[in-house]
């Protein structure tokens, strides 16, 4: 059991080996109190010394309790309005205007395991002995509305996964203005502050803050989580580094608009709030209905950042991930895209997968501008049928070619989308978002179809499984290129409007669902223009994500090292492209490209059918490498070493779970003259073990490369010769050191 109650003091200790997590509830108004949140302390029969009291100038609760103010009190879930002015986890709007809430303890359950989520993605266990789960049930009488926190703690996992359950059991409706799925009232501010940001083309940018009074907030009201922000941040002790250190992160298994705030007050007391943003948020709570929250992961680390992120990778790699391709290598595959965008036919294609084929690449995947009139990105998205133009044989007689070759077939779909020159919208105008008597903005030269309502998912499920069941595909890339505006559904009512951009996820939750249940051997991965979705909740249905429309090897340094601060390199969609790079007209050699790309799902996306053959034969190398290695590199514990936003140099490696094998990725950027001697310390190795480094004729301990490193010297230089007779790598320039156990 993980977790233990004092009954008398009416106090919740959730514990494993590696941390404890404790509150209680009040004495009088019986609401929740945070005691400690960290590494894990010994359980006792009470906690009461842990309790912070003393009289301040403030509002109370309670007259003659001078403190009694909520002010001054850290909370588990608190609420506005009654003594405590600091953001609220929830707000509740009542008939009659008053948005004054007071939700009181009734009861405990503890559940073995961890129950799921209804329509709604979240971790999970495959046996109840992995987690226990503590059901907090609360209970405001005037608004006749239950409230259940939910708190699952993992028996060998340093994670705490939170959720929120609001039921109205009155007569009488409200409206649900503010529902976060986690609150942690921190002691001090003693933190900084890390998130990932970005934009199109350059996500998961890793930013690092010092916390400062008042709020810092990372957000989206995009519709998506989008490229701005993850739905993720950290708070790290200011010593804390990659390797040592307090670390706690919080991740939401979310896919719209969501909210992670960080908010020191005058006292230092730090708030984090996490959950679906209130802006363009409010949930009417008909008698009888309840609001359900996303689920939000807490970890703890005090082995730094790496062990941070290595639990959210084994965590959501083997339970956040489901299904056929959870546990399987995926396959090598090239996507058409940079080879030929729209202008294509079906000799073009079958020249370029007979190529592939040769080369070992496993997978095909056809990408936008086979349906409908689609010859730019003008038109023609919501018209799911073959352009026979471009394909005479359709998508079951191209995919039916490629299987014969033995390769498999993969297909693009942006299925959320509609353009107006087509059957879908004229049948349909009224499917998109937009607002009465206003005009529908653009993105992409499209429209959002209003997946709230059921009938525009079940319609686009019908479009979708007619090509699917009567072709040979094994893999959907389902792509995303726009942002919500003018969010507004014409099936709600006036009061529900605030409803529409969590009811459109949820629909789109269910159209994965329903092809899942039916295709569950099709390996989905998701895109939306790139990384603007890459997040928990799509990992739920599709293990892996595209992370990038940039495709620069250099630039994908920086987006692959951020994205592996919560995601594991099994979700992280890579690819080899051209060059110049069709992003940032950037030459990299075409060995860098695969060292950067290695570290992820891996595959191609240029013209190979116009590669040299020198160039061709160094992707059969790479492809052979990768078949070899991928699935250390799927399965294996992953190390950021030296960081992109600091550096000129860069470096991570995987190690195997037995420590038997690893590789270790280096990169430098820009070349520079008359250099200095380079080390690369490495980590995660058994010190005791004598290891090879593939093109190195020393061994060695695993102590010696984690305390002296690799000497680059020995393989970069021929120190025999002086410093200009020798060949320069040049701009970024790489390596990869394979090692393994002699």
């Amino acid at each position: 059991m993980t977790i233990k109650v004092n009954a008398k003091t009416k106090e919740f200790h959730l514990f494993n080996e590696e941390i404890s997590y404790i509150f209680r509830v009040l004495e009088k108004s019986s609401q929740l109190e945070h005691l400690y949140y960290g590494k894990r302390i010994k359980h006792r029969d009470s906690f009461k010394h842990l309790i912070e009291r003393e009289i301040r100038p403030s509002c109370n609760m309670f007259e003659g309790d001078h403190t009694s103010s909520l002010e001054h009190i850290k909370q588990e879930y608190p609420s506005f309005g009654t003594t405590d002015y600091r953001y609220p986890a929830h707000m509740i709007s009542d008939k009659n205007g008053s948005t004054v809430s007071n939700y009181q303890f009734l009861s405990y359950e503890i559940i073995p395991g961890k129950p799921e989520l209804p329509n709604l993605p979240a971790v999970y266990v495959e046996d109840d002995s992995e987690a226990d789960t503590l059901e907090i049930t609360l209970r405001d009488e005037v608004l006749q509305s239950r409230l259940i926190l939910s708190y699952t703690i993992y028996a060998k996992r340093n994670v705490v996964c939170r959720n929120a359950l609001f039921i109205n059991e009155g007569e009488h409706s409200f409206h649900l203005e503010n529902a976060m799925s986690a609150s942690v009232d921190f002691p001090d501010a003693q933190f900084e502050m890390l998130h990932l940001n970005g934009a199109w083309a350059r996500e998961a940018h890793v930013e690092v803050q010092k916390l400062s009074r008042g709020i810092q907030s990372i957000y989206s009201v995009r519709g998506a989580s989008s490229h701005a922000h993850n739905p993720f941040l950290a708070l790290k002790r200011p010593d804390a580094t990659e390797h040592t250190g307090e670390v706690f992160g919080f991740s939401l298994v979310y896919s719209g608009n969501f909210l992670g705030q960080v908010e020191v007050d005058t006292y230092d007391v730090t708030r984090v709030l996490m959950g679906i943003n209130p802006l363009q948020f409010k949930w009417k709570l008909n008698p009888g209905e309840s609001f359900q929250t996303p689920e939000c992961v807490m970890v703890y680390s005090d082995q730094g950042l790496n062990g941070m992120s290595q639990t959210y990778h084994h965590l959501y790699r083997s339970r956040l991930a489901r299904g056929y391709w959870r546990d399987k290598v995926r396959p090598i595959l090239i996507n058409n895209w940079e080879a030929t965008y729209f202008n294509f036919n079906e000799e073009k294609i079958l020249t370029i997968a007979k190529t592939a084929k040769s080369l070992g690449i496993e997978l095909f995947v056809l990408d936008d501008g086979w349906f409908g009139e689609r010859h730019d990105d003008t038109s023609s998205l919501g018209d799911w049928f073959e352009n026979k133009e471009k394909l005479p044989n359709g998508i079951k007689g191209l995919s039916e070619k490629i299987d014969d070759m033995g390769m498999k077939f993969g297909l693009w779909f942006e299925p959320e989308m509609v353009c107006k020159d087509t059957q879908l919208f004229k049948e349909h105008p009224d499917w998109i978002l937009a607002a009465p008597d206003r005009r529908a903005s653009h993105g992409r030269n499209q429209f959002i179809l209003d997946f709230s309502r059921e009938e525009v998912v079940d319609h686009i499920f019908t479009l979708m499984d007619h090509i699917i069941s009567t072709s040979k595909i094994s893999y959907i890339k389902w792509d995303m290129n726009r942002y919500m505006t003018e969010t507004y559904s014409r099936s709600l009512e006036p009061d529900r409007q605030g409803e529409t951009a969590h009811r459109y996820i949820l629909g789109v939750y269910r159209l994965y669902e329903r092809l899942i249940e039916k295709y569950p051997e099709i390996l989905f991965e998701s895109c939306a223009g790139g990384g603007a979705r890459f997040d928990p909740g799509m990992l739920y249905y599709a293990p892996q994500a595209w992370a990038s429309d940039n495709t620069d090897a250099a630039e994908r340094l920086k987006i692959q090292y951020g994205t592996s601060m919560v995601y594991p390199l099994s979700s992280i969609g890579s690819h080899i492209s051209a060059v110049p790079n069709h992003q940032v007209g950037r030459m990299t050699p075409i060995e860098t490209r695969a060292n950067v790309a290695y570290f992820g799902t891996f595959g191609y996306e240029l013209d190979i059918t116009k590669l040299s053959d020198e160039e061709k034969e160094k992707i059969k190398e790479q492809i052979t490498f990768f078949k070899e290695k991928r699935n250390l590199i799927r399965s294996g514990e992953f190390y950021r070493l030296l960081n992109p936003f600091e550096s000129n140099e860069v470096s991570w490696m995987v190690v195997s779970e037995d420590k038997t094998e690893a590789i270790v990725g280096y990169y430098k950027v820009l070349a520079t003259p008359n250099d200095k001697y380079y080390r690369i310390k490495l980590t995660g190795l058994d010190a005791d073990k004598l290891y090879a480094i593939q093109g190195i004729e020393t061994t060695h301990y695993g102590d010696e490369l984690m305390n002296v490193g690799i000497v680059l010297a020995e393989d970069f230089t021929d120190r025999a010769s002086e410093y200009w007779q020798r060949e320069k790598p040049g701009d970024f320039s790489s390596k990869l050191f394979v090692l393994q156990e002699v």
